[in-house]
């Protein structure tokens, strides 16, 4: 897949692998977030190998990512959404998301799916919405998983 990059002022989104920032991408899930709490390195690479990325930069230094795991016709998941509080307000998550919804990889897709319990206000910008039938809505969830729990 071909390399994306938007550029506003002194930062930049890109979805190229090469520029991401691993190590700092594997600290703030695993030590900032509810959902990737204790997620091992190798399982974040993993992760970022099989997906299309979004990382966002300060100049270099990278200071938000995102994430889509999709098959590129009928849906897409967005996933380990995050820019870091000290580049909050800015305007960067709401421009994030942009970027992500008009990937022309990611046009006319039947189904976006999100799980999240913050920033709601962000994504219903976008079109995302509650699910309207919940009780169709079924999952197999192991919070525990990267504690080595079944």
């Amino acid at each position: 897949m071909e390399t994306r990059e938007a550029h506003r002022n002194e930062f930049t989104i890109s979805t190229d692998k090469d520029k991401l920032d691993i190590l700092s991408i594997h600290k703030f899930l695993a030590n900032e977030t509810d959902w990737a709490n204790g997620i091992p390195i190798n399982t974040v690479k993993t992760s970022i190998e099989n997906s299309l990325n979004f990382g966002l930069y300060h100049k270099n230094k990278q200071i938000g990512f995102a994430r889509i795991i999709s098959d590129y016709s009928t849906i897409a998941y967005l996933g380990d959404v995050y820019v870091l509080k000290e580049y909050r307000g800015k305007g960067l998550s709401k421009w994030l998301i942009n970027e992500i919804m008009e990937h022309p990889n990611l046009q006319g897709l039947r189904r976006w799916i999100l799980l999240t319990d913050t920033a709601e206000w962000l994504y219903k910008k976008f079109g995302f919405t509650e699910i309207p039938n919940p009780e169709f809505y079924m999952e197999k969830h192991n919070p525990n998983v990267y504690n080595g729990i079944n």
